[in-house]
């Protein structure tokens, strides 16, 4: 952290930040500019225009504030990664009903750690928000199918056609309770809310540039419509707030200034940003940061190009993750049949399926999708197709690979 000297003139409103270190360090302003570059407007007709654009420092965190207090708060989107993981928890427990999983679900109630419950946030109208009608039907579907079929055979013996529990051979070997079809719900719930909904209010929602600029005026006037813990009067823009809605959606149950990534509970972005982290492409994490981190400090300078261009890092940088992942499973899942491990070929196949539902919700440096909705159900068709997973070999698999793949450009490593 740093202690901030601000100093003031009336033509470039240049702010000088003097470092030193101090035992009890505080928070960093989010009003530094390091540069006041000059750009020149043409009007048309008219003369020539200069104005300043406030440039600011990278600050060293995600760390913002207002007279002594943060402006950076989160809430919704810590209780909504908290209520996905119990969704998942609930999605492989056969004491579930389609009555308590649709009310944690569309209702945000029913939840056994009792915070969760009244606070008016839910997952369900949040998945697949920005995307194709048909997309939260398929939840909706998930949840049928696993309490109808699954549940009522919890201990038969599955097979193809038949659902049940199915076990590897050998000690340690992994089980799986799945439908007729090989699919293991929970798994196909958790990595489907990855794009159709983490990513999906990112990327489609808080940091688009519709959302944003929607709110430009008021941010350019610094009219202040939040209020964060422990303020006594609003002390947040609303494009400021936006934002860190959307960073909340990756760190909202990891460390806002110190990330440590696969953060306790967080089995969503979170915990598959730490494994692309550590196998495809490592120095992501830290890209990813840095740019929430900027882009933060560029709307408070009302820097809207530079805003924007860290925006652009997150969405492309996040998207790796399910480009990464979708077509890694694919790979596992055909591996795992080849050597007789149909509990582990299960578990991974419907971690990918959830990925690739996951792919429309992605943005290349375009401005595209890694994959459009038909693109994505062609790819979910193939998979279903027979008797779904039983019916696939590793070169099936294979070839579903290589259309991500060549989507994404992305080939994921340590794939066995």
């Amino acid at each position: 952290m740093k202690n901030i000297l601000k100093i003031s003139t009336l033509l470039s409103l240049i702010l000088i930040v003097s470092c030193s270190k101090d035992p009890d360090p505080i928070s960093y302003e989010t009003l530094i500019i390091q540069e006041v570059p000059t750009t020149v407007i043409q009007e048309v007709p008219g003369p020539t225009v200069t104005v300043n654009v406030p440039t600011p420092i990278p600050p060293p965190d995600y760390d913002f504030n207002r007279q002594g207090v943060s402006t950076v708060y989160y809430t919704g989107q810590t209780s909504r990664l908290k209520m996905a993981a119990a969704l998942g928890s609930a999605m492989n427990s056969n004491t579930s009903t389609k009555e308590q999983i649709k009310n944690m679900f569309d209702n945000g109630e029913g939840f056994s750690d009792a915070t969760l419950n009244g606070t008016g946030k839910k997952v369900g109208n949040k998945t697949g928000a920005y995307g194709s009608a048909t997309v939260k039907p398929i939840f909706d579907t998930w949840i049928t199918d696993f309490v109808d079929n699954v549940i009522p055979a919890w201990n038969n013996d599955a097979a193809k056609g038949v659902a049940g529990k199915y076990t590897d051979p050998g000690t340690g070997g992994r089980t799986v309770y799945i439908n007729k079809q090989g699919k293991e719900y929970n798994q196909l719930f958790m990595k489907g809310l990855i794009g159709g909904m983490a990513n999906d209010q990112i990327i489609n929602g808080y940091l688009s540039q519709s959302k944003l600029d929607g709110v430009k005026a008021n941010n350019d006037s610094g009219v202040f419509e939040y209020t964060s813990p422990g303020a006594a009067e609003a002390n947040v823009t609303k494009m400021e707030h936006y934002w860190d809605e959307g960073f909340g959606y990756l760190y909202g149950l990891d460390n806002q200034t110190n990330p440590q990534l696969g953060a306790s509970g967080d089995v969503l972005l979170n915990k598959y940003l730490k494994k692309i982290e550590a196998s495809d492409e490592p120095g992501i994490a830290k890209k990813i940061y840095d740019a929430f981190t900027l882009g933060r400090a560029a709307i408070t300078a009302k820097n809207y190009t530079l805003r924007d261009e860290q925006a652009k890092i997150i969405k492309v940088e996040l998207s790796k993750v399910i480009g990464y992942k979708a077509a890694y499973y694919m790979y596992s899942g055909g591996s795992n049949i080849d050597s007789g491990k149909w509990a582990n070929a299960m578990h991974a196949l419907s971690e990918g399926y959830g990925f690739i539902l996951s792919l429309q919700y992605t943005q290349k440096a375009d401005g595209t999708p890694y994959m459009t909705n038909a693109e994505v159900n062609a790819l979910l068709a193939e998979l279903d197709a027979g008797d779904g997973f039983w019916d696939h070999t590793k070169a099936t698999l294979g070839v579903i690979g290589k259309k991500i793949t060549d989507a994404t450009g992305l080939l994921p490593q340590n794939v066995y």
